[in-house]
């Protein structure tokens, strides 16, 4: 049997819609999984367009594949400014607590 070639999956070709960017965010958001909120973060970036995020957040390209990664934790200054380059807002929520 021969094998099956495939091709590595990149979500970012498949969230060109901010809508579906905003529904992953918030999905990432209330896991409350730090790496799972850096790796949203860095899809929506790369489907955005790295560089210019990254212009727009005031870092290197580089730092923000580094700090967007799985094994990233960006400082809450690259965090908010990315968000805000990426024309969003964080919003604190009152939860219940049981």
């Amino acid at each position: 049997m021969m094998p099956i070639d495939t091709l590595p999956f990149d979500a970012s070709n498949y969230l060109g819609d901010s809508s579906a960017q905003v529904s992953l965010l918030e999905d990432a958001f209330q896991s409350g999984e730090t790496a799972y909120i850096a790796a949203a973060l860095g899809v929506i970036a790369r489907a955005r367009g790295m560089t210019q995020v990254a212009r727009e957040a005031g870092i290197t390209r580089e730092a923000l594949y580094k700090a967007l990664s799985a094994e990233g934790d960006p400082k809450l200054s690259t965090l908010l400014g990315v968000v805000r380059s990426l024309g969003l807002q964080l919003r604190a929520e009152a939860v219940s607590v049981s």
